[in-house]
């Protein structure tokens, strides 16, 4: 049985329900081509003789409990789709957009079997018969026919919130293999969106982010923007920069906010847990960019111990409870 709430508003209660019924209603009468290739998955096109246009992807909700931007992009969505009727044009992008682990969010549970930010890639191990696994499939094939005749200009957007408190209330991961040019365009819009730290990941963990800029050559993105909080409950005030940098973005105009270059992070190295008797050094509470010292010990497991080798490193992400294989925990340092 479904955990979303009867009372939240129209808007967001349909987004989070994987409804895209009155939207893309909207985008077909003002002249759009709209499909919807799988549950929770839309895609709004202009016609075929329209100049060739960017192609943005936003993804919400690929944890089921991270629910704030599933509340920033109905209220963003419902108005675009509602200033269409009136201006065709106000969507000045070809767009597709992605409820991820939808029976997660759903069960107001962050995954059902495993975290779905783990399955974009080919070798899922013992993980490979779970639900999210099976999801991810979907995903890939939906992304994989939205970029197949795009432009050069691509977008993906992964919006997530963060477990807990950071140093930086919004950050982003940006994958390095994208090339310069739309790099650099996006670390601009992100310091229109109020993120105020980038770490550059040399590797794919299997998210979908990076799998989108391998596999498609977009320019994408995990944002974490601020704090996890229940649908319906989130502090909006929270999102008010990136709400209104990702409206500038799919209308086609220059945002109203003013941008702040973000602190650039390398990654220093992942954090494996390799076994059960994996502990941390520090405690739970521990605020995400955490300094810690050359030397510090990070975590043990086993007879494996991993120590600060930078002069400063920050932890990120740190979660001793993910499985065995998976990253525990983000070390990174400032390059800029």
């Amino acid at each position: 049985m479904s955990q979303i709430s009867t009372a939240l508003p129209a808007a967001v209660r349909a987004l989070a329900e994987a409804d895209f019924s009155v939207v893309a209603q909207r985008f077909t009468a003002a002249g759009y081509a709209v499909g919807q290739p799988a549950d929770g998955i839309l895609t709004i096109k202009a016609g075929a003789s329209s100049p060739p246009r960017s192609a943005v992807l936003l993804s919400v909700g690929v944890h089921g409990d991270e629910t704030g931007p599933i509340e920033v992009l109905a209220y963003l969505l419902d108005q675009l789709s509602l200033d269409v009727a009136q201006q065709p044009a106000a969507l000045a992008v070809d767009l597709m957009l992605c409820v991820g682990n939808i029976d997660a969010i759903r069960a107001g549970k962050r995954f059902i079997d495993a975290d779905l930010n783990r399955m974009f890639r080919t070798e899922r191990g013992t993980l490979a018969g779970t639900a999210e696994a099976a999801r991810a499939d979907v995903m890939v094939a939906a992304t994989s026919e939205f970029f197949q005749n795009a432009g050069p200009v691509r977008w993906h957007l992964d919006l997530h919130t963060a477990i807990r408190p950071s140093v930086y209330p919004a950050f982003a991961i940006v994958p390095e293999l994208i090339a310069e040019q739309p790099r650099q365009q996006l670390l601009q819009w992100l310091g229109h969106a109020g993120v105020g730290a980038v770490i550059m990941n040399p590797a794919s963990v299997g998210t979908y982010s990076y799998y989108s800029a391998e596999h498609h050559q977009a320019a994408g993105t995990t944002i974490e923007l601020g704090r996890i909080g229940t649908l319906g409950n989130n502090d909006i005030g929270q999102f008010a920069d990136a709400s209104a940098a990702l409206d500038a973005l799919l209308r086609g105009v220059a945002p109203a906010t003013q941008a702040r270059q973000p602190h650039i992070f390398a990654t220093a190295r992942q954090i494996i847990k390799l076994s059960d008797n994996f502990r941390m050094a520090f405690g739970r509470e521990t605020h995400n960019f955490t300094a810690m010292r050359q030397g510090e010990e990070i975590a043990r497991d086993g007879d494996t111990i991993y120590t600060v080798q930078h002069a400063e490193e920050l932890v990120v992400f740190p979660n001793p409870d993910v499985r065995v294989g998976l990253r525990a925990g983000l070390m990174v340092h400032r390059i800029g």
